[in-house]
């Protein structure tokens, strides 16, 4: 089943972290619509935010969340969107 999700990753340590989580994501590339990466420039600080937006079947973008969940220093939670017509 297919659905349409948005995705928050929290970064603790975005130096130390960024080449799995940038690994993972390339991985699950065809279900990423939008990436929007977030972190605080004037102290180039180590805690980040991404933003995707997914689209894909609700197993694979589970599978994404789990692994990025993995990683340490990491932490990733979907919502899923419906919208009634």
């Amino acid at each position: 089943m297919k659905c349409n999700c948005v995705m928050a990753i929290l970064i603790d340590k975005r130096t130390g972290s960024a080449v799995k989580v940038q690994e993972l994501l390339t991985r699950y590339g065809c279900i990423i619509s939008v990436r929007l990466g977030l972190h605080e420039t004037k102290n180039c600080a180590e805690e980040g935010m991404i933003i995707l937006s997914l689209f894909g079947e609700k197993k694979e973008i589970e599978k994404l969340e789990n692994q990025l969940n993995m990683l340490e220093r990491v932490k990733a939670k979907t919502m899923e969107l419906t919208f009634d017509d």
